[in-house]
């Protein structure tokens, strides 16, 4: 079987590799996507072949890509990551996927500044760049002296594999009795070696800010700055809700320092928070694929799947960037952040306000592409629904024997 038009295969993902399908599929470009999470993508009909797979961890991940290749004449696709796990397979398999496929993801000694937070920190220090204190306990004994006031965030230091752990990207502890119970939970199921104790800066959805782009060669190409206006869950945010381009130069130039050190190419979005102590934008994360609301970039004037399929192809395009004032919403879950910040006494009103105004792009609508929609909150809510269950079991598990049998 062969396919004679180069089509793009995205890895995995969710929201932004929903959005590489529309930006694509409208431009009349086939999209195949294989996944062995969420399924929301495979809902739009944008995408016109998807697969099931293990998943990128799976010791055959570089050989299914191979037979998918040979056996459906996708030689120079262009190939996606839709997440760090993904991203991750790409760039360390680089040799044997860039000679079946046309990549968009960055070598290996680039996309590890992404996946680990020890080498990202690092390499800020080097450039002189803010970012949270972080420290790496090697032992439980480690955490009497950390030198961090509390409350601190408990986080993976790598992005590798699945777990709670890796999934809620952060846990919070208030004082040295909850950071020890987290502790031990997360040595159990991730090792000591994965485990990042770091200040948490104050501030909400507001203070949080992100430079977007695609480079090429280490030079800019399509960017964007935004304020990650409201999240979900409003303390760390696993999820951006409402989010709206700004012009912010510290961000920008925080973020060009760290890529051109990388020389990089591909999609990038790195995440800031504001420091009110001191006026720092402190670096939290680096992400080397697409993101949840990567769809604001075509509403501001800056399509970021498009551009990166045309860098990949080998197309010249004239730098790009985006408009200030467009915003993004994730409507389902901006609702609740909007109401739990409102019962916390967290919002102005003009927060509230900005809930009665439609955004210019959203999370999962689109008019010509409405299934997706029309199966995001039962998929959202199955979710939610057996991470809540899964938590309590470990709760359960963790509690002493007393409270487990009531006595």
């Amino acid at each position: 079987m062969t396919t004679p038009q180069t089509g793009a295969l995205v890895l995995g993902g969710a929201h932004g590799s929903l959005e590489i399908a529309r930006s694509l599929g409208r431009r009349g470009i086939p999209v195949w996507l294989a996944t062995s999470d969420n399924p929301l993508p495979t809902l739009s009909r944008y995408v016109t072949r998807n697969f099931s797979w293990p998943g990128p961890a799976w010791r055959g991940a570089e050989g299914f890509l191979a037979d998918l290749a040979e056996r459906h004449g996708l030689g120079g696709w262009v190939l996606f990551a839709g997440g760090d796990a993904e991203a991750q397979l790409i760039a360390q398999s680089r040799k044997a996927l860039g000679a079946l496929f046309t990549l968009t993801t960055p070598a290996w000694d680039v996309v590890r500044f992404a996946i680990d937070k020890r080498a990202m920190n690092a390499r800020a220090a080097e450039l002189g760049l803010a970012a949270p204190r972080s420290r790496y306990p090697r032992s439980r004994d480690d955490l009497a002296d950390l030198g961090l006031r509390f409350p601190v965030a408990i986080k993976p230091s790598t992005c590798e594999g699945r777990s709670a752990f890796v999934n809620a990207k952060a846990w919070r502890a208030d004082d040295t009795q909850a950071l020890l119970a987290r502790y031990d939970e997360i040595e159990a199921v991730a090792g000591a070696d994965r485990i990042m104790v770091q200040e948490l800066i104050p501030g909400d959805g507001r203070t949080q800010f992100s430079y977007a782009a695609v480079w090429d060669r280490g030079t800019p190409i399509g960017t964007l700055v935004a304020r990650r206006c409201r999240q979900y869950p409003i303390d760390f945010g696993f999820t951006s809700t409402f989010v709206e381009t700004i012009v912010q130069q510290d961000v920008e130039s925080a973020a060009c320092r760290f890529l051109k050190s990388l020389d990089y190419s591909g999609l990038v979005e790195i995440e800031f928070k504001y420091d009110a102590r001191d006026g720092a934008y402190r670096m939290l994360d680096v992400n080397a694929r697409t993101w949840t609301w990567i769809a604001l970039g075509a509403a501001a004037g800056v399509d970021f799947p498009a551009l990166a399929w045309q860098l990949a192809r080998g197309e010249r395009v004239a730098p790009l960037a985006a408009r200030a004032g467009v915003t993004w919403r994730y409507l389902s879950r901006d609702l609740v952040a909007a109401a739990q910040a409102m019962l916390l006494g967290m919002s102005r009103p003009a927060d509230g306000a900005s809930l009665l105004h439609p955004a210019d792009a959203a999370a999962v609508f689109a008019w010509d592409d409405p299934l997706p929609a029309a199966l995001d909150l039962p998929l959202v809510a199955t979710r939610v629904t057996r991470r809540r269950l899964a938590r309590g079991e470990r709760d359960l598990a963790a509690a002493p024997q007393s409270a487990r049998t009531g006595s």
